[in-house]
């Protein structure tokens, strides 16, 4: 009965999952660094982010934008893929970035307030040498909230 009960749950899921409309996308750079970002801008976006998803293309990412600057914190459950998480503030800087696990439901927060985060393949903004001070541009396209 377990492994049916399991089973339901992960179809349940992956139809949810399916079901999601696509996202608009925004281009993004860092640097010399170009990234198409899906956006998730709203909650129920949010709380979908990436979960799910087997995979993600080298320099495509999601951006999560949130209603104000404040202590941001993400997590990964139901996530498969190991991810970077950068955090910004209102102007696209860089505060935190940190390295995420698959599955791990432990909050990981920015340590300044934040306004976005962009969540890349993991160890993407370590392997560009983009470190906390560093600005993403492209933000500014985004619709006034």
């Amino acid at each position: 009965m377990k492994k049916i009960s399991v089973l339901f749950a992960a179809l349940l899921a992956a139809a949810v999952h399916a079901q999601q409309p696509p996202l608009p996308t925004l281009r993004l750079s860092a640097g010399m660094h170009a990234i198409r970002a899906e956006v998730a801008d709203s909650m129920d976006t949010r709380m979908q982010g990436l979960m799910l998803r087997k995979s993600m293309a080298a320099n495509d990412g999601m951006l999560f934008v949130f209603e104000d600057s404040s202590k941001q914190c993400m997590w990964m459950k139901n996530t498969l893929i190991p991810l970077s998480v950068a955090f910004m503030d209102d102007e696209g800087t860089i505060v935190t970035v940190l390295e995420m696990q698959p599955h791990d439901e432990t909050s990981r927060c920015a340590t300044q307030p934040a306004r976005y985060a962009l969540e890349m393949n993991k160890g993407w903004f370590s392997q560009r040498g983009i470190r906390p001070g560093a600005k993403l541009r492209g933000l500014e396209k985004l619709a006034p909230r």
